[in-house]
Formats: C-alpha cells, sequence, structure tokens
C-alpha cells in the first residue's frame, strides 16, 4: 500500500506537537497520528452506511490505552491482554464524545465511530485531551461534515501560578485539574476538579486553554489543506417532518401551549400527551388516510411536530418573558429539603431533594484493606474515597430494568466523587477507606448536583470530619442567534436543559470550586458570559447551602455506632515479620481469634479495624505480644520450648527466648533438676531479672500456669 506522509507542527508548552496523516490506518476515513514527545496517539475515523429509520445519531467514541505504550504488562498472572477498559478510559471517551457530537449536522444517522489509541506514553503527561484534538484532526482530514475542528488544552496550577500541559505530579500537588475544549471561536466544553479555587482563577485558566487552542485548531486546518479529502459516504440526515411542523404552529394555540405550564413534570407530561391525543383526534381521518397529500400525518410525526412546537414556546418565553416552566424566575431555586439517617444500619445516610430531584446518599466506611488498585497504563494507584452513581429507569417513570452500569452513570459518579476529595481527612488522620453510593429515587433535572449535596450530607451524617460541606447547581442558557439575546437560568430542570443550550455543573464549598463541568449545545460559549454563569451559580448554590445547613453544616462529633473502629499502632519495621508470622500464619490467627482486620504499611504503621471495641482491643493485645521488647521487671507469660541441664528456655513475647536458670526456679528450695519443676510445653508466668548487652534475656520463674 503506498503512503504519502503530510504532517504539521506547532508547539504546546514549549514543546513540539506534530499532527501527521498518510501513514498509518490507510482505510480508515480519516486518521491521524499525534506526537508530543514521546507521547504518540493515533485516531481513526470511519463512517458507515445510515441507520433506516434512525431518530438519533450514532456516534461511538472508543478510546484505548495500551499497556504496552508504556512498556507494561497486565498485572493478572492470568489475563495478558487489555479488556474492558477500565473506568478512567471510559471517562476520557464521554470527554472526546462531548465536545464533538455537537459539531455534526441535526439529524445525522449514518454511523460514525472514532477509535483513538494511545500507542506510546512518556509516562509523565496524561495523553487524555490530546486525544480529542487528535480525534477532531482525523475528522477534519477524513472530509466528516463537522462545523469546525475542536481541540482540548489540559491547565494545572501551582502557587497560584498556571501551567499548560502539566504533568501528573503537577497535577497532585497543585490545585487545579481543568481540561477545556473547544473551536477557534469559542469553548465549547469544561471539565474540572480544583481545591477550593475561585470563580476568577478559573476564568483566567479556562481563558488560557483556549487561547492554547485556537492554535491547535489552526493546526488542524493546516492539515486539512495538506492532507484533507473528500468523505466516501452519502451523509444521510433525518430531519422531522417542517410539513406538518408548519400546519401544526398555525393551529395549536397560545392558550393550549400555556396549558402545558404545570408545577410538576408529571402534570406536564399528561398535558403534552393530553395536547397530542387532541391533535390525533381531531386530525383522525387524515392520519387513516391513504391519500399521498395526507403521507406527513403520523402518530410519530405528529408526537415530534408538537414537542418541537412546545419547546420553541418554551425557549421563546424565557428570553421575552423570564417565563420558566414551573412558574419560577430564571434565578430562582426549587424547594429544597433534607433528611438525615433515613437507614438505621448503614454508617451514615442522607436524601435530597431539589424540586422533583431526589437523592439517596449512603456511605460505608472500611478498612485501609478495603482500598481500590487502580491499575492504569501509566500508573497504578490505590483510591481510598470512591462514589458511586446509580440511576434506575423507575427514577423517570421508565419501565426499564437494570441491565449494568452505563457511560453516563460512570461520568456522572466520578463528577460528584471529584468534588468531595479537595475536603476529605488527611489519610494519616482518618485511615478509613469510604465508599459513597448516589441512589437517584427520582430525577427532574440535575441528579449529579443532588449527588454532590447528598454524599456531603451522609459524609457529615456519619460522622466523617469533611473539611466543608460541597454543593452542587446546575446553571442552563437559552439564547437566539439573530438578536444575540440570551438568559441564563439557575437550577435547571429536565426539559429546560433538553431544550436550552448549556449545560453547567458548578460544585464549590464557601470558599472556591471543587468540580466544573460544562457542555455546550450552540457553536460555543464565551468567557465573559461564562463568568456571568458562575456569578449567577454561586448565588443559587449558597441558597442551596443555607437550607442544607439548617439541618446539619457540620460533620458530627463521632463516627456512627456501626461504623468500624480503627486504631493504629506503630512499630519497628523490622517486626512487621513477626506480626505476619511464617507464610502468615499469625497475622491470620489473630484476624481469626479477635475478628478484626489487619493491614500493615512498609512504614511499620499497623491499622486494626474491628467491628466493635473489644475485637479492636483484643487484636492489639495480640500485635503488641508479637512485637514486645523486653524491659528488665515486666512479668510475662510464656511457654517453655527447650530444656538444658542449667535451665529451661521460655519462649516470651515479642518472639524471643528468655532463660530461666536452674537457680531461679524456686525461690525458697533447692533444685536439683529442671524437669523436677517444669516440662516441655508448660505455660509459665515469669520476671525478666536482666538482659545482657548481647540481648539475652535472665527470667526468674514466679508461677506454674499448666
Amino acid at each position: 500500500m503506498s503512503s504519502t506522509l503530510h504532517e504539521v507542527t506547532g508547539t504546546l508548552s514549549g514543546s513540539a506537537l506534530s499532527l501527521s496523516s498518510g501513514q498509518m490506518a490507510m482505510q480508515a476515513d480519516g486518521a491521524v497520528v499525534l506526537r508530543l514527545g514521546d507521547v504518540v496517539i493515533l485516531s481513526a475515523s470511519t463512517m458507515g452506511a445510515p441507520r433506516e429509520g434512525g431518530d438519533f445519531f450514532p456516534l461511538l467514541v472508543d478510546y484505548e490505552e495500551k499497556l504496552y505504550a508504556a512498556g507494561k504488562i497486565k498485572g493478572s498472572r492470568f489475563i495478558k491482554r487489555e479488556g474492558r477498559p477500565p473506568e478512567e478510559c471510559i471517562l476520557k471517551a464521554r470527554m472526546i464524545d462531548r465536545p464533538i457530537r455537537p459539531l455534526f449536522p441535526k439529524g445525522t444517522t449514518n454511523d460514525v465511530v472514532i477509535s483513538v489509541s494511545v500507542l506510546s506514553s512518556d509516562g509523565v503527561t496524561d495523553p487524555g485531551p490530546h486525544a480529542i484534538t487528535a480525534a477532531s484532526a482525523s475528522l477534519v482530514v477524513g472530509g466528516f461534515p463537522i462545523m469546525a475542528p475542536v481541540a482540548a488544552v489540559r491547565i494545572g496550577m501551582m502557587n497560584g501560578e498556571l501551567i499548560v500541559n502539566p504533568t501528573y505530579q503537577q497535577i497532585e500537588d497543585g490545585d487545579l485539574d481543568l481540561v477545556v475544549a473547544g473551536t477557534d471561536a469559542a469553548v465549547t466544553m469544561v471539565e474540572a476538579g480544583a481545591k477550593q479555587i475561585t470563580d476568577d482563577q478559573m476564568i483566567a485558566a479556562i481563558q488560557l486553554a483556549h487561547d492554547e487552542i485556537k492554535k491547535l485548531c489552526a493546526l488542524q486546518e493546516e492539515l486539512r489543506k495538506k492532507a484533507g479529502r473528500e468523505l466516501g459516504h452519502e451523509l444521510v440526515l433525518n430531519l422531522p417532518d417542517e410539513t406538518l411542523y408548519i400546519e401544526l404552529q398555525e393551529m395549536i394555540t397560545a392558550e393550549q401551549l400555556d396549558g402545558l405550564y404545570q408545577d410538576s413534570k408529571p402534570g406536564v407530561y399528561k398535558a403534552l400527551h393530553a395536547l397530542v391525543d387532541s391533535v390525533l383526534k381531531a386530525h383522525a381521518e387524515k392520519i387513516e388516510s391513504k391519500d399521498e397529500a395526507f403521507s406527513h400525518w403520523t402518530r410519530k410525526n405528529v408526537e415530534e411536530s408538537v414537542d418541537k412546537i412546545f419547546k420553541k414556546y418554551m425557549r421563546k418565553n424565557i428570553l421575552e418573558k423570564g417565563k420558566r416552566l414551573d412558574g419560577r424566575t430564571e434565578d430562582e431555586v426549587r424547594p429544597v429539603s433534607v433528611m438525615l439517617d433515613p437507614l438505621p444500619r448503614p454508617h451514615g445516610s442522607a436524601i435530597f431533594q431539589r424540586g422533583e430531584t431526589q437523592i439517596l446518599s449512603v456511605i460505608t466506611l472500611a478498612g485501609p484493606g478495603a482500598s481500590q488498585i487502580i491499575d492504569l497504563m501509566d500508573h497504578d494507584y490505590k483510591k481510598s474515597y470512591f462514589h458511586h452513581y446509580n440511576f434506575p429507569g423507575y427514577s423517570v417513570g421508565e419501565a426499564k430494568g437494570n441491565r449494568g452500569v452505563g457511560r453516563r452513570e460512570i461520568g456522572h459518579g466520578f463528577l460528584a466523587e471529584r468534588a468531595l476529595v479537595p475536603v476529605l481527612p488527611k489519610k494519616e488522620d482518618f485511615p478509613y477507606t469510604m465508599r459513597v453510593v448516589s441512589e437517584v429515587l427520582a430525577c427532574n433535572g440535575s441528579s449529579s448536583m443532588g449527588s454532590v449535596c447528598g454524599s456531603s450530607l451522609a459524609l457529615m451524617a456519619g460522622g466523617v470530619p469533611i473539611e466543608a460541606p460541597v454543593v452542587g447547581i446546575a446553571m442552563g442558557m437559552v439564547t437566539d442567534d439573530e438578536s444575540g439575546q440570551y438568559r441564563l437560568l439557575t437550577d435547571i430542570q429536565g426539559m429546560e436543559d433538553f431544550a436550552g443550550d448549556m449545560d453547567l455543573k458548578y460544585a464549590s464549598t464557601e470558599k472556591g470550586i471543587t468540580a466544573l463541568q460544562m457542555d455546550i449545545k450552540v457553536s460555543g460559549i464565551s468567557v465573559e458570559r461564562m463568568k456571568e454563569a458562575f456569578a449567577k451559580a454561586k448565588i443559587g448554590r449558597d441558597f442551596i447551602a443555607t437550607e442544607m445547613a439548617k439541618v446539619i453544616s457540620v460533620p458530627r462529633p463521632e463516627l456512627s455506632p456501626t461504623a468500624p473502629s480503627i486504631e493504629t499502632i506503630q512499630i519497628d519495621p523490622e517486626m512487621i515479620r513477626l506480626v505476619i508470622g511464617k507464610g502468615g500464619e499469625t497475622i491470620q490467627k489473630i484476624t481469626a481469634e479477635s475478628g478484626a482486620e489487619i493491614d500493615i504499611d512498609d512504614s511499620g504503621m499497623i491499622f486494626v479495624t474491628a467491628p466493635n471495641h473489644e475485637a479492636g482491643e483484643k487484636a492489639k493485645a495480640m500485635i503488641l505480644e508479637q512485637t514486645y521488647i523486653a524491659k528488665e521487671g515486666d512479668e510475662l507469660v510464656g511457654e517453655v520450648n527447650r530444656i538444658m541441664d542449667f535451665g529451661a528456655f521460655v519462649n516470651i513475647p515479642g518472639g524471643k527466648d528468655g532463660l530461666i536458670h536452674i537457680s531461679k526456679l524456686s525461690r525458697t528450695e533447692r533444685v536439683n533438676a529442671v524437669t523436677d519443676v517444669v516440662q516441655m510445653g508448660n505455660r509459665v508466668k515469669v520476671k525478666v531479672l536482666a538482659i545482657d548487652e548481647m540481648g539475652r534475656i535472665n527470667l526468674g520463674l514466679l508461677e506454674k500456669l499448666s
């Protein structure tokens, strides 16, 4: 197969970044290799045939981090091939999908698959954001009908200084982990975790990212001129029948549409279904007719047209009158209620409700041994706090069974997780492994931000000493391109999200931002408008925080009585082997007899996790017995394990043997033979009489116990 390499080169944070096409994946519709130092990413994009009767855009993004990219073989002894992508890769696939999906024409029904593979990694910087740039470039080169190229940049911050393309270490040590995606014209996606930074700091970071994004978009345009080609597939758009839409616009009155404005989600849908049914009934003859002139009169077209008319009317009311579906003003938050301890046995639980969105958050505490080991391409690490989010069908009134966790649930869980991480206690102060599960019991918008609030409440109710409660709120926006008019909406509900142009999720403490996520459905958003959205979000966030504080504002002083206790013992690292024992015999015995879990750090720190105080004390006593260091005057219990003519050796706590000289077997009379007093296996109570310079222990018999 002949190949012609086309390459363009730019810079990112002082390092050369190149995009090349024509050398790899030649049979893909569009393929680009991105290189940044030792990071090499291949993105291959393909388009298939349209799906007949499809009413959604079947875009699939796969993101893989090949273990060979970091010179690594999978750690499992039994499976060496890469398997199901870890959650981190699923999150990055979502991050590629979100800014690219809105760039395709509405109504696209062709299958589009974007396959992004990390082929080489430097182990220093995260290739994830560059995968967005590579994916966009492969679409550009392949002639895909996207609105404009997109690119992404990661920004960090240390000591108040912003860093473009930070290293893993700079992210861990710093105060910000921000990924921004956008076109040359505007920002289209934001994903951030932060250690309570200010709005102004976040805005400055987003602005810096967009400055770099413009350069990367220009680089893609340069590559298009060199290597771009026409797409070899026919693009098929499945757009709603405008004929029926136009006809129904004339028939449906403002009074009928006003009747859809209800104060509850079920009320809105009931009224909407009633309106559709009335249209179907009034025009039954057209729907049942075989006349070609009425072929567009189908039940599906009526439902879609009525829905479109209503959304357009809803947007118009918001823009012109500030009138929202449930009667709220544009800055008003729905009513908030909180219930603590709805569940008696879990270690902490709370129900957070905002409007019709209701979240049950539950915490479980365990010892350090319950932490999760994350095995990734670049590095492995342990995770001691994780948040899981569940979205069952009944939460939105759907008759849908549970078929496993989807990408959306993983994404929402991660967002809520990173929102709470900055306020968690340090491991040395609180060595527990913490799991929070948020069950969405009912949803009408922004269940992810409800999960942030629910997590804060459950942690505080369980006595976990978090630094401050984190509160989340979702913001929306409705715009009009012709007039330039726009409205920002606080605490959006479901229909406002579907009909609106922005979904901004803002999580923060009173001090500053901890997590941020933003997706734009239009061409983008300016930094100035984003700053305005942040300011409004903060006002709404403060309202919710005040309502939560009426029930609980600081963590309870004690852990839940059902939670396990953890105590620590510091021993000499040289003594770890004594606690573990031969083949793990000793530690298994301690665990079996006490009922406690034992975790040992390489530093000699031992964590004793016990279901109750008695079990913990028993385990501690057994550990201290194994790690005992003899001191003169101590009285101990040991076992005779060797008998000599001159005395008996006794195994004492700490795994050492001490000698009871024959002269010390009795305090009142002369002993002629050691066996006259003790036998092998006897348990005896002894006193430490002396320890010589060589560490030999001399004992005196106090009492024979068995």
